[in-house]
């Protein structure tokens, strides 16, 4: 967390948090509950925008769980209305499109329908994919 403070003053520029994802099937859910509760926490307090981002990481993880392997990280950024989620793991094998079916298919869609868009970067021998998430609605209460 990065701040700056002036004479009688302390404002908050940056909020950020990081969690290591138990692997297992109950990864996703658990990774939901904590970036609602931590976006909560930061005054992030509309629904439908908070619905999104936990749908997207919820993707993310999912994603990690079933394709990715190794240690999955989990991180939240805030500056402002921006806010970015990441989830890391120790695969290389880039994401990809593919045609839906019973088994899946619909995360990447789902994740560019719903976010101002998404990068994939090098991280530790794996990846890390880097959401940027559209801009809160209102100014986030207190920051």
């Amino acid at each position: 967390m990065t701040a700056v403070t002036g004479v009688g003053e302390c404002r908050v520029d940056t909020l950020t948090a990081h969690f290591d994802v138990v692997l297992g099937r109950q990864a996703p859910a658990r990774s939901r509950t904590i970036v609602d509760t931590v976006l909560l926490d930061w005054g992030f307090d509309d629904d439908e925008w908070r619905d999104a981002a936990i749908l997207i990481v919820s993707e993310l993880v999912t994603n990690a769980v079933r394709h990715g392997g190794g240690e999955i990280t989990l991180e939240l950024r805030a500056a402002g209305p921006e806010v970015e989620v990441s989830v890391a793991d120790g695969s290389s094998v880039l994401p990809r499109r593919r045609e839906p079916d019973e088994t899946g298919g619909r995360g990447l869609a789902a994740i560019e329908a719903l976010s101002a868009g998404w990068q994939v970067h090098n991280h530790r021998g794996g990846k890390r994919v880097r959401v940027d998430l559209l801009p809160h609605p209102a100014p986030a209460a207190g920051r």
